[in-house]
């Protein structure tokens, strides 16, 4: 696929996630409704009414590629696709159920087992990532589209990282030390992703194993940004695992931290 191509897919779901995210919030305001999964893990009528304006917009642009979302795959069967659509309709339910702003929705592009198209909205941020390709990732806001670079914002001298817990373990807590971290806090939606992409954040560092379509489209956002992707033993990985599970994840801003 061409480069001009991805980049009006990827423009073209915007208005889409604009209208999701509308949606999830309508939903949240009139009461969320919860169900428990096979799996034990929660969903509400907001992951699949976003799921459904998703997947209905990216079947009109893109046909002729297969669709995985987090609502609907069926993990009983092995996956053998590596062109393939990843679809976390929110990412941060229990965020969502509890009424915060860092859930967030997400579509992402795997092409040959890389990641090629990232698109993330944050509603109730009023924000909107979206990459296609190397040095081209973006944020929409306030009506404003800045060109992400992984560009340093936080204070000069110190190093803030994103974990998934409060309470990182131990091995959490080595990384931490080892990029001489100052400061972290618990952030496990994909808006991680995003907020090192913007450079308003380091690092991330999680030992969660967890699924390819929470990390699909802000793999692609962060990547495209000039972050570096990697599992916690700094090996590159692809999509398309017959189980879908990604390795641990570690998110880095830059190879120096400080700069």
């Amino acid at each position: 696929m061409r480069s001009e191509d991805l980049k009006n897919i990827a423009q073209d779901l915007i208005e889409t996630f604009k209208k999701a995210g509308d949606e999830s919030i309508k939903i949240e305001k009139e009461g969320v409704k919860v169900k428990t999964k096979e799996d034990g893990s929660p969903v509400t009528n907001g992951d699949l009414k976003v799921n459904d304006i998703i997947t209905e917009k990216i079947i009109q642009l893109t046909p002729n590629i297969p669709i995985i979302s987090e609502e609907t795959v069926d993990l009983k069967k092995k996956n053998t696709l590596n062109t393939f659509w990843l679809i976390d309709p929110i990412d941060g339910t229990k965020e969502y159920i509890a009424g915060r702003d860092e859930y967030t929705l997400n579509a992402g592009l795997i092409i040959n087992n890389l990641p090629a198209i990232g698109v993330i909205g944050v509603p109730k941020k009023n924000r909107i990532f979206y990459s296609f390709g190397k040095n081209n990732s973006f944020l929409l806001e306030n009506n404003q589209i800045v060109k992400l670079d992984c560009k340093k914002k936080t204070p000069k001298g110190e190093v803030l990282a994103l974990t998934n817990h409060i309470e990182p373990p131990e091995i959490i807590l080595k990384k931490l030390k080892e990029f001489g971290v100052t400061s972290f806090r618990k952030l496990s939606s994909s808006y991680k992703y995003c907020v090192i992409a913007t450079g308003e954040y380091d690092l991330y560092v999680d030992k969660v194993r967890a699924n390819e379509w929470d990390d699909a489209a802000g793999h692609a956002i962060a990547e495209n940004a000039g972050a570096i992707v990697t599992s916690l033993d700094n090996k590159s990985f692809k999509y398309g695992k017959e189980d879908y599970k990604n390795p641990t994840i570690l998110i880095r801003r830059n190879k120096n931290l400080n700069v």
